[in-house]
């Protein structure tokens, strides 16, 4: 099958690979354009862009897929198929009318569950049992266009966001190619998606990473693990920035030494970890990282920083 690819991020990477692989002839890729990056502002690739180039494929990187330059390159390209897979940008509808067997989406997520730029991170900070990916028909709507597969995935006890992103751009990669057979052999079915079972997964942001107390210990531990590795879960102690990137909840401890425990308060320091006081039960700090230091565990972290019960984070 003749295939143009949109993609951008490591996510995609998988995907691109399991295409050509499979010996699809892919006419172009499409990616965002490169960005600086560091204090140097060198211009880098794209994870998409960078794969495609050592693949010998053809690179485009329009500012706007909406300009008429582009759409009159893609119609010379003539795809049977796009493939879309975290591309970035919204598609018009004089693309998603070109090719002959349609726009390709592959959204991580069980649709239509988790519609919208971070279906990954939110499905482990809402406590989701399981996810997965699917291949759909893009419309003009925000993932809402028909479903073709499925693959479920469960989501782990101490799954990351950053495991759970791997683990998803691996099935993404084989489903994309189960979909494209359907579609080449008359197979793919179109299922509408029921909008009443719809939620939005919005954009993340390293605000959202800030630490409530108040909030049960339960909520906090999913935050943890959903924005691990980006943007990270955070508080503050001793004025400085603390990110916190592994903790288990566990029941209270009585502060003996404590005249009243409010929540935040460390409340059981030991030569291993400490315990944080939450809105319900506490948290059992096993990995973190102090403003201008490495992560670490925390047996490590208190080798060298004095924490005392009583201490209150977030201040």
């Amino acid at each position: 099958m003749k295939i143009v690819f949109m993609g951008t991020p490591d996510f995609s990477v998988n995907a691109l690979e399991n295409i050509v692989k499979a010996g699809h002839d892919v006419v172009g890729v499409i990616t965002q354009p490169d960005k600086p990056k560091g204090r140097g502002g060198k211009m880098q690739y794209t994870p998409v862009k960078e794969k495609a180039l050592e693949l010998g494929l053809d690179v485009y990187q329009p500012q706007r897929v909406k300009e008429t330059e582009f759409i009159e390159k893609l119609k010379e390209m003539n795809p049977d198929a796009i493939v879309v897979i975290a591309f970035g940008q919204i598609l018009p509808k004089a693309i998603l009318d070109m090719p002959k067997y349609g726009c390709i989406n592959v959204h991580a997520s069980l649709l239509p569950k988790y519609r919208g730029a971070a279906p990954i991170q939110w499905s482990v900070i809402d406590g989701e049992k399981e996810t997965g990916v699917t291949t759909m028909y893009m419309n003009e709507g925000l993932d809402t266009g028909d479903i073709i597969d499925k693959v479920v995935v469960p989501i782990d006890k101490k799954e990351t966001g950053g495991s759970l992103f791997d683990k998803l751009a691996i099935e993404g990669g084989k489903l994309i190619l189960k979909t494209l057979i359907e579609l080449e052999n008359g197979t793919a079915v179109r299922t509408p998606q029921d909008d009443s079972k719809s939620n939005y997964a919005g954009m993340i942001n390293k605000q959202l990473g800030k630490i409530d107390f108040n909030k049960s210990a339960n909520e906090i531990e999913r935050l943890i693990r959903g924005l691990n590795p980006w943007p990270s879960a955070f508080t503050h102690f001793n004025g400085k920035l603390l990110k916190i990137w592994d903790a288990d909840v566990c029941d209270d401890v009585v502060c003996e030494s404590c005249e009243s425990v409010v929540n935040g308060m460390i409340t059981h320091v030991d030569n291993n970890s400490f315990i944080v006081k939450c809105g319900d039960n506490s948290l059992k700090i096993n990995e973190l990282q102090l403003e201008g230091k490495k992560r670490m565990k925390t047996q490590d972290f208190l080798r060298g920083n004095h924490i005392n019960t009583g201490d209150i984070l977030g201040k």
